[in-house]
C-alpha cells in the first residue's frame, strides 16, 4: 500500500477515539469495554460511554472548554480512563502526572502545564498539599476521587484528609451527574488530545503534544491485528503511552474489550490472564524475565494469550513464545514523540504449537499475517536468526533513516543515531510544550532525533542499539548496554542488573561497568559470575567492573539512573 491508497482508505476511517467510542456504544452497546479487575467491575461500551459523557458535559459547566488543559495526578486506573474519555470529549487535552511524583518534580510539571483543573485522589492529596504554595496558580480548582468502602483503594485513615484551602475543592463523584448524551463538541484529527511528559534524568521533563491522529496511527498496526473478539491486557501506568493509548485507546478505536489492573504482578499474571480472556499484552524485558524465572509446567501454554508485543526484542524471543504459546510477537520502534516509527510481526508459532485451538480467540492466524503485509511490514519466523534489537522497517506513516553526527545518512550496518519524519501530518509530536528551543533542537534539518542509536541491515531492517551515550566501544566492536544485560540477567541468581560505559585507562575506548542485584536469600561472588560469564558471552563483552547492590536507582517512571551508579564507580576508581 502506497502514502495515497492509506490517505484514501483513512477518509472512511473514524480517527478521533471518542467518536469511535460512541459508534461501538450504537452497534455493539452491550459488549464489555472495560473491566477493572482490582474491583471486578464492568462496563459496556454504551454505559461507558454515557458516563464519560456524563464527565464531558460536568467538565463543561466548570468552564472547560476546548483546547483547555486537564492534569491528572491519579494511580486509579479505572478513574483516570473515565476521565481521559470525558476530557477528550469536550476538546479539552489530557495531561497525566506521574502518580509517583513529588515535591519539585509535581510543582514543576503542574506549573508547567498550568491547567484549568487537576484531578486526583484522596491518597495523593497530601502530596498536593505539600506543594501548594509552590503553584503559580492560586484559583486551580481540584478534583477528588474518594474510594468508597468497598474499594480496594479505600483506605479509612485517610477519611478526614483535606485539600489546602487555596484551592477549590470538587468531588469526583459530582461529575458523574452530568447529561449522558453524546456532547456536539467539533473534533478534528488535528486537534490536540495529549501531552504526555517525557523523563529524563538530566533535566527537566518535556511535554509533548499530540494530535488525535497521533493516536490513531500509534496503534494503527496492533490494532488492524485485532477484532471485537479479542481481549486486550493492561497493566500499564497511564501516565505514559503504552498503557493508556497502545492499550486503552486501541480498544476503543477496535471495538474490543480491555482488562485493567494497578500494576504488573508476576504471581498473578496468568490467573489476571485466564479471568479476562485476555488475547494481547504488552511485557516489556523485565516482565518477561520475571514470568520466565518461574517453574515450567506443562500448562505453561494453556492460556488465551496469542498477540504480544515486546520492545526492544530479547533474544529468547523464541523460546519464550514456546514456553508460553505466543502465536506472534511484534516488535517495533516507539517514542511518546512518534508513535511506531518501525515495526514487524514474528509468527513464531503455528496452529499445533501456539495456543490451543479450543482457547484461541481473534482474526484467524493467516488473516493477521496479510493484513500486516498489506500495509508494507515484514513478516518474519519465529525460528529465523535475529539480534536483539531488531525492530523491522519503517512504519507506512513515518520516514526513518540513520544519521550521523552531521546528520548525514549512515552506511548500511553503521551505527547512529535513530531519525523520523512524518509522511502524512500530524502523526509526531506537534511540538514540545512550551518550548521552543528544545523542538528546534531536536527536530533539527527536518528529521526527528530519537537520541537512540541504531543501525540499519543490508536488507533495510532496523536495529536498535542503545540509548545514545550508553553505546560501549571495547576493542573496536560497539556494544550494547541491554544486550549485556540480557545475558547477565539470565544467571539463574541474578534478579536485575545495570550496564554502562565507563571511559577506558587507555585509547578512545570503554570499560564495561555491571552493577548486579540477586534474588532474594541468594548468594554469588564476583570470581564466580566472571567465570560463568566467559561461558555465555564474547570475551570483548565481559565487564570489567562488577558490584553487587541492593537496589538499582530509578527514576520517578521506573526507568535505570545509571548516571548515579557511573559517579559511584568514578568515586571510588579515583581513590
Amino acid at each position: 500500500m502506497n502514502i495515497k491508497e492509506l490517505q484514501n482508505a483513512m477518509k472512511q476511517e473514524e480517527e478521533v477515539v471518542v467518536r469511535k467510542l460512541e459508534k461501538w456504544a450504537e452497534t455493539i452497546g452491550h459488549k464489555t469495554f472495560f473491566y477493572y479487575g482490582e474491583d471486578k467491575k464492568r462496563y459496556t461500551f454504551k454505559e461507558f460511554n454515557e458516563v464519560t459523557n456524563s464527565i464531558a458535559h460536568s467538565l463543561y459547566s466548570l468552564g472547560v472548554r476546548k483546547g483547555d488543559r486537564i492534569s491528572l495526578f491519579l494511580q486509579n486506573p479505572l478513574v483516570t480512563t473515565l476521565m481521559m474519555f470525558g476530557i477528550w470529549k469536550v476538546g479539552a487535552i489530557y495531561a497525566p502526572i506521574n502518580f509517583n511524583y513529588m515535591g519539585k518534580l509535581l510543582s514543576h510539571q503542574i506549573n508547567d502545564t498550568d491547567p484549568k483543573i487537576l484531578i486526583t485522589e484522596i491518597q495523593l492529596v497530601s502530596k498536593v498539599n505539600e506543594i501548594s504554595k509552590d503553584i503559580y496558580n492560586e484559583k486551580l480548582k481540584v478534583v477528588i476521587y474518594d474510594p468508597n468502602i468497598e474499594d480496594h483503594d479505600y483506605q479509612p485513615e485517610l477519611i478526614n484528609i483535606k485539600l489546602d484551602q487555596r484551592f477549590e475543592d470538587i468531588t469526583f463523584s459530582s461529575l458523574l451527574e452530568g447529561k449522558r448524551s453524546n456532547l456536539k463538541i467539533k473534533l478534528n484529527h488535528w486537534n490536540t488530545a495529549n501531552i504526555i511528559y517525557t523523563s529524563g534524568t538530566t533535566g527537566p521533563a518535556k511535554g509533548v503534544v499530540q494530535s488525535h491522529r497521533w493516536m490513531y496511527a500509534a496503534t494503527f498496526y496492533v490494532g488492524k491485528m485485532l477484532n471485537h473478539e479479542d481481549v486486550i491486557y493492561s497493566d500499564l501506568p497511564l501516565y505514559h503511552i503504552a498503557g493508556a493509548f497502545v492499550n486503552i485507546a486501541r480498544a476503543a478505536y477496535v471495538g474490543c474489550s480491555v482488562a485493567v489492573w494497578d500494576k504488573f504482578s508476576a504471581n498473578q499474571f496468568w490467573e489476571r490472564i485466564k479471568e479476562s480472556g485476555a488475547t494481547s499484552a504488552i511485557l516489556v524485558d523485565v516482565m518477561i524475565h520475571w514470568l520466565m524465572k518461574a517453574d515450567q509446567t506443562p500448562k505453561d501454554r494453556c492460556n488465551t494469550l496469542n498477540k504480544v508485543h515486546v520492545q526492544p526484542l530479547i533474544q529468547s524471543h523464541n523460546e519464550v513464545a514456546k514456553r508460553f504459546g505466543f502465536d506472534f510477537i511484534t516488535v517495533g520502534f516507539g517514542q511518546t514523540e512518534t508513535g511506531f516509527g518501525c515495526f514487524s510481526l514474528i509468527k513464531e508459532l503455528d496452529e499445533n504449537t501456539g495456543t490451543p485451538q479450543e482457547l484461541y480467540k481473534g482474526r484467524p492466524r493467516e488473516e493477521i499475517v496479510g493484513i500486516i503485509r498489506k500495509y508494507n511490514i515484514p513478516v518474519q519466523t519465529g525460528n529465523g536468526v535475529f539480534k536483539r534489537g531488531y525492530m523491522g522497517k519503517s512504519s507506512i506513516f513515518i520516514e526513518a533513516t540513520i544519521l550521523n553526527e552531521n546528520d548525514e545518512e549512515c552506511k548500511v550496518g553503521e551505527i547512529g543515531q535513530i531519525a523520523l519524519r512524518p509522511r502524512l501530518p500530524n502523526v509526531v509530536l506537534s511540538e514540545y510544550f512550551r518550548n521552543q528551543e528544545a523542538t528546534l533542537q531536536t527536530t533539527k534539518n527536518y528529521w526527528f532525533h530519537t537520541g537512540d542509536a541504531g543501525y540499519r541491515d543490508e536488507n533495510g531492517y532496523f536495529h536498535f542499539v542503545d540509548r545514545i551515550g550508553t553505546v560501549l566501544r571495547v576493542k573496536g566492536e560497539n556494544i550494547s548496554s541491554y544486550q549485556v544485560e540480557d545475558i547477565i540477567n539470565s544467571h539463574p541468581k541474578i534478579d536485575l542488573c545495570a550496564v554502562f560505559p565507563i571511559p577506558a585507562d587507555e585509547g578512545d575506548e570503554d570499560d564495561v561497568v555491571a552493577f548486579v542485584v540477586l534474588q532474594k536469600s541468594e548468594e554469588l561472588i564476583e570470581e564466580d559470575l566472571q567465570i560463568w560469564l566467559e561461558k555465555v558471552m564474547p570475551k570483548y563483552m565481559l565487564p570489567k567492573y562488577i558490584r553487587f547492590i541492593d537496589e538499582i536507582p530509578r527514576t520517578p517512571t521506573n526507568k535505570a539512573e545509571k548516571y548515579k551508579l557511573k559517579q559511584v564507580i568514578l568515586r571510588e576508581l579515583s581513590k
